[in-house]
């Protein structure tokens, strides 16, 4: 339960349809192991305890006995479980048969919640047995325990604040009003869906849809647990398809086998994003909702749930090439619209050899061709000084032609030599004025180019390096359009990656060169070069853009505190960097992030792309002196 995480499962048990004894065994047996494995919140099929395809049998006193009779043998049989358990039965009540959901902790009943929406078309036939229990209100007395029967009820978790429970059942979500959108409204942040829903063809895509697109819908954990073995295959079959989402992600499922399907849901996580977003409604505006209590025993929670070490990059390849080719769509017609507006002649960049530079050409290649202008109409400038290698200066070249840009170059060294006279600043003194010098030179250069030919300067700086403010402030800081502003460095090279693959067998030149480029280290290049090596690698530096992606995504895009990004790398990255290792690049990513805003304050232009952007007119907002001190401190004393 530690940083918001609570282990809940969708369980399928394995029934005899009408033997609720046995039914009962196999369900408080399959409450135990859940239990076993740290399962917190179980859902279970809608009337499991006997079957839901008991047909007419529903009528009879013996059935529903047998029913009430089985849950006090699971109360009895799981009085020391501490955990919460959503069992499905029939229960009859003033003359009126009601499909329902018991809510059940250590041998007592929390809440009995009965379906809303009763199907009566197609193989269902609910409607022939059960009555709607939309507007139910009823003090029913159920395995010797009094309990109110309701649909407009939460259960509220007093030792996990965040962590509030409502239940629906089955048709409930596929109608058009489901029950969880009032339940979400009123702060249930955690939907249970009892359900029996029949296997067909086509239908388990479908029913996934509808669970994480309710999820995403309603910002909340979603589990639905589904009948399955054991239930009468006379006219139809149940899978089992259990299924766990969590804010429109698909967590975990399974299907065509009985058990449990388990993850962890997020509600710290879930809490943000509804804090975050001012049209998700206040409590109190769904109506009358009622809340109960109930506690769970504190426990660190153990991840199974995916983590990605890359959450900006799909892990999936045809997902991930279909990201990319987006990407470069979306980032190309807002280089199309500015050039257009501002009746560009040229798209002047300043080509390095790098990646960044590299996928700043190729989106306004992109541009030019929706616009219907040749490829000549970019000029390529490539400025070589003390630290360019002779690499990623014939890269670049070779990249201008491939493309068919117009290639400029100016050599800066002696312009920037002459400056250092003025200055008074020494060859020999390597420091951030001999590296900043370089930059603004080069900005400048390509600022006249671009008066001159009455063009527009694209920016190349991504944002990882606006995250770190790994950039000359009005040197490579500044551009009049900045086409890579929201995409992250590890995405940077995946869209690289993709188009030399795309290239290849089409122009192998251009994809080898793109392949060169894409082995070559990340580096600004401004100290003089070793034996034509580079000698100034950036991770190195500030730290490995993999880890720095990672903290950005969770620390800005999900607000989680530094203890819980901490928490979450260890998990993504395995072996891969110890604790020590982690807390170093963690420190110094909150150290520069703050003290860098400066620079994000006074960003360019440029296209969102995703879901984390740092303009300053757009996604994100923050003074430029506020203080790191808080987040630093929490760091303290974790190696």
């Amino acid at each position: 339960m530690r940083d918001g995480f609570i282990k809940v499962a969708a369980g399928t048990p394995s029934i005899r349809v009408a033997d609720c004894r046995y039914n009962a065994e196999q369900i408080f047996t399959l409450m135990r192991q859940a239990a076993r494995q740290g399962v917190r919140v179980l859902c279970l099929p809608e009337l499991c305890l006997t079957g839901y395809t008991c047909g007419d049998l529903f009528f009879q006193d013996t059935l529903l006995k047998g029913a009430e009779e089985g849950l006090a043998t699971i109360l009895e049989a799981t009085k020391g479980l501490d955990m919460v358990t959503a069992v499905g039965l029939p229960v009859r009540c003033d003359n009126k048969l009601y499909n329902c959901a018991v809510l059940i902790q250590k041998g007592e009943i929390l809440g009995l919640i009965p379906k809303t929406h009763i199907p009566n078309y197609g193989e269902f036939y609910e409607g022939r047995w059960f009555t709607s229990g939309k507007d139910a209100e009823e003090r029913v007395l159920l395995a010797g325990q009094w309990v109110t029967m309701s649909g407009q009820k939460l259960y509220a978790c007093e030792t996990m604040p965040g962590l509030t429970i409502g239940v629906e059942l089955c048709e409930d979500l596929w109608a058009v009003e489901p029950p969880s959108l009032r339940l979400a409204a009123a702060g249930a942040t955690l939907i249970l869906n009892l359900s029996a829903s029949d296997e067909v063809v086509g239908k388990a895509d479908y029913r996934r849809q509808l669970v994480t697109g309710q999820s995403a819908r309603c910002i909340c954990g979603y589990v639905y647990a589904d009948a399955g073995e054991g239930e009468s295959t006379t006219d139809m079959v149940f899978a089992g398809h259990n299924i766990i989402a969590e804010n429109g992600t698909l967590l975990a499922q399974r299907r065509f086998a009985a058990g449990l399907t388990v993850s962890e849901i997020d509600v710290e996580k879930l809490a943000y994003e509804r804090r975050r977003m001012n049209t998700f409604p206040t409590l109190g505006q769904s109506g009358p909702i009622w809340t109960s209590d109930f506690s769970l025993e504190s426990a660190t929670t153990t991840l199974t749930r995916p983590i990605s070490a890359n959450p900006f990059v799909p892990a999936d390849e045809a997902h991930r090439a279909e990201r990319c080719e987006e990407i470069l769509k979306i980032a190309a017609l807002g280089l199309k619209k500015r050039l257009e507006h501002t009746q560009a002649q040229t798209a002047v960049i300043g080509l390095s050899g790098g990646l960044d530079s590299t996928l700043a050409i190729l989106v306004t290649t992109i541009a030019m061709g929706m616009l219907g202008r040749p490829t000549s109409d970019i000029l390529a400038v490539t400025m070589p000084c003390f630290g360019t290698t002779a690499r990623t200066r014939s890269n670049a070249e070779i990249l201008a032609e491939r493309l068919g840009a117009t290639l400029k170059v100016v050599d800066i060294s002696n312009v920037v030599k002459q400056h250092f006279k003025d200055i008074g600043q020494s060859m020999t003194d390597q420091d951030v004025t001999f590296e900043n010098a370089q930059a603004r030179e080069r900005t400048q250069v390509l600022m006249d180019i671009a008066n001159r030919t009455g063009g527009l300067v694209i920016g190349t700086g991504d944002l990882s390096e606006l995250a770190l403010g790994w950039a000359t402030y009005n040197g490579d800081h500044m551009s009049m359009y900045a086409v890579n502003a929201s995409i992250p460095k590890t995405l940077v090279r995946h869209l690289v990656a993709h188009v030399a693959g795309d290239k290849a067998g089409e122009d192998e030149a251009l994809s080898h060169v793109l392949e060169d480029i894409l082995d070559t280290p990340v580096s600004p290049e401004l100290l003089p070069a070793i034996e034509g090596e580079i000698t100034q690698k950036t991770e190195d530096i500030v730290g490995p853009y993999e880890l720095h992606d990672f903290f950005l995504y969770y620390a800005v895009r999900w607000g989680f505190s530094p203890r819980k990004v901490l928490r979450l790398a260890e998990q993504a990255f395995g072996r891969g960097y110890d604790r020590t290792t982690l807390l170093k690049w963690l420190k110094n990513f909150y150290r520069r992030f703050f003290s860098q805003q400066f620079k994000r304050s006074c960003m360019p232009d440029g296209p969102k792309v995703g879901s984390v952007t740092l303009s300053p007119r757009g996604d994100w907002r923050m003074p430029s002196d506020a203080v790191a001190a808080l987040w630093l401190d929490e760091l303290e004393g974790l190696e």
